[in-house]
């Protein structure tokens, strides 16, 4: 790393320093600014083994300035960012707008209605975020409806129904009311016998590309004629089975030349031949189409405001028909574009990501390099941070983008206060330490914002292992974190009995270390792939499920103490 490099890298680290140290009113880390400035100064990244060590220095110089010193320093370094904190002290109570007409219901009813074809995906997360959130503004009912109609093209999957209520459960959500569409067939099929009755809705066999061309047209279907009792009786035989996948559907009357053509006549029921994976529901042959079925339940089940995509839109006009047919009042829409999230190699589809399960490229749905709410779930994230960077994304019908960097801020705001602190060295190399006065052991505290908790004690033995990069200069000093100044000569380290003066004043590099007769095995997963190290022998009597900091390296989750200590990468 040329001078000018370090230069810089201490020159942007100083205002994160400053910036993290103002926002949370406290010491600055340096895991918890390696995120922002590496994803900031992506050229920084190729030399990210360097990069803590030059941050561990400035961190140093930041601690033993004051708030006021702080505030004035970053005034000078970058306004922009005192501005910002400013900005976040006055921010509004609610990122979501409010309800429209909330008040006018006794009770405020939201659905989140998904496809168990999987486990979700991080972008799934955003409707029980938001509906979630407005549940507990408006003191409201949150509804699951899993809309499982489709056994063939979306076929459901028998563990996602669980998993998707564990997921919600992880956000921290808890569903009023949950029904699954596959076991209520029997009452769409009732209102389909009503809406026939009233002259709304006919059997069709016309071949799908031959009524597309009518359509176009403004043409009606030769079907469109018959008279209930036919289309009742045509119906029933659907019921019953006797046709086959694509020879006849039930169509709902709208406006044949109305000027939207996919609002003319649409679908509601088709055959499928594919039996249901459901037990209950593997007899059925008549499926019920999403409008349709959407459309009955929001209003049986007192749904008050429907959330959808806006390429949804004319899901609403369809269901729209339906309500007017049967004299009921469509509930408040609000719409909204999609969420895109960044960092991930695998493209964020349920389908695609079960095609990498499938292909062996991926462990399984909690992989560290799947986009799943398992997978962060297992990295240690909390939901908490989630749904906190998702309602921050407001209701705008545009597309948006999270970065997953707003993740990890949130998260690390929950967990830092709870993380103890260990040492991790990747790529050890070994370092006899000398002397008839060295001191036995170091002692690092467990957490620098708590000295209630006292320190670690590591066995000095021998020798330490240290990484490469931190390798000092012939006859230069260095700091052991937590065991004090040692001086590198002839291959060797010696006990210098300088204090932290050394450090503050002179610029001592301050390195990590474990020792090196004692230290544990840990495998570190991650979404780049697997790290192996050496952790100091304390880490051993952590719990599974801790979420901890190597320092210098990041937050991880405990997950394994059996043969080999494994852990999940968090974030920095």
């Amino acid at each position: 790393m040329d001078e000018e490099l370090r230069e810089r890298i201490k020159q942007e680290a100083e205002k994160h320093a400053l910036f993290n140290a103002l926002k949370h009113d406290s010491d600055p880390d340096v895991g918890a600014i390696m995120g922002p400035l590496m994803g900031e100064n992506p050229d920084f990244r190729p030399h990210g083994d360097k990069v803590p060590g030059v941050v561990g220095q400035v961190v140093g110089t930041v601690g033993q300035l004051d708030g006021k010193a702080r505030r004035e320093r970053l005034a000078k370094l970058d306004q922009q960012l005192v501005d910002e904190l400013e900005a976040e002290d006055d921010a509004d109570e609610h990122t979501l707008p409010d309800l429209p007409n909330a008040d006018e219901y006794d009770t405020v009813r939201l659905r989140a209605a998904p496809n168990p074809n999987g486990p979700w995906h991080l972008g799934h997360a955003r409707m029980p975020s938001v509906i979630g959130t407005y549940c507990e503004r408006y003191d409201g009912a949150f509804v699951v409806r899993f809309d499982d109609t489709d056994p063939e093209t979306k076929r459901p999957d028998l563990s996602a129904y669980d998993a998707i209520l564990e997921d919600i459960a992880y956000l921290g959500f808890e569903p009023d009311e949950t029904y699954r569409a596959s076991d209520r067939l029997e009452i769409y099929y009732d209102h389909a016998r009503e809406l026939i009755e009233m002259g709304e809705a006919y059997t069709c066999d016309l071949p799908a590309e031959e009524f597309s061309e009518l359509k176009k047209e403004g043409t009606p279907s030769p079907n469109r004629e018959k008279d209930p009792e036919t289309v009742l009786e045509e119906f029933e035989n659907m019921l019953d089975g006797e046709y086959n996948s694509g020879e006849i559907v039930l169509r709902v009357k709208t406006d044949i030349e109305h000027k939207n053509p996919a609002l003319r006549d649409w679908v509601a029921f088709r055959m499928i031949d594919t039996p249901h994976p459901r037990e209950e529901a593997s007899e059925y042959r008549c499926w019920p189409m999403l409008d349709f079925q959407s459309g009955v339940d929001d209003h049986l089940t007192g749904i008050t405001h429907i959330i959808r995509g806006i390429d949804l839109q004319d899901s609403a006009k369809r269901q729209q028909f339906l309500y007017e047919y049967f004299d009921w009042e469509y509930p408040e829409v609000l719409h909204w574009g999609h969420v895109q999230i960044d960092e991930y190699d695998v493209k964020i589809s349920t389908s695609t990501i079960a095609e990498h399960i499938e292909a062996g490229e991926l462990d399984g749905w909690d992989d560290p390099r799947a986009p799943t709410l398992q997978s962060v779930r297992r990295r240690g994230i909390r939901g908490q941070a989630i749904v906190e960077s998702m309602i921050g994304l407001g209701m705008s019908t545009s597309d948006v983008d999270l970065a997953m960097s707003s993740i990890y801020a949130n998260n690390r705001d929950i967990v830092d206060d709870e993380a103890n602190r260990y040492f991790l060295v990747r790529d050890g190399q070994k370092v006899p330490i000398v002397g008839d006065d060295k001191p036995s052991a170091g002692h690092p505290p467990l957490h620098p914002n708590h000295e209630d908790r006292g320190t670690r004690e590591i066995p000095v033995g021998e020798a330490v292992l240290i990484e490469p990069d931190d390798l000092p200069k012939e006859a230069e000093r260095v700091w052991l974190k937590g065991y004090g100044c040692v001086r590198y000569a002839d291959g060797e380290f010696a006990a210098t009995g300088d204090d932290i003066s050394a450090v503050r004043q002179e610029g001592v590099d301050v390195i990590h270390w474990v020792p090196a007769d004692t230290a544990v095995d840990v495998r570190l997963r991650t979404p780049d792939g697997e790290v192996t190290g050496k952790a100091e022998p304390d880490f051993a009597e952590t719990d599974i499920n801790d979420i901890i900091q190597f320092e210098r390296i990041g937050f991880v989750r405990v997950d394994d103490h059996a043969e080999q200590s494994v852990v999940y990468y968090t974030h920095a």
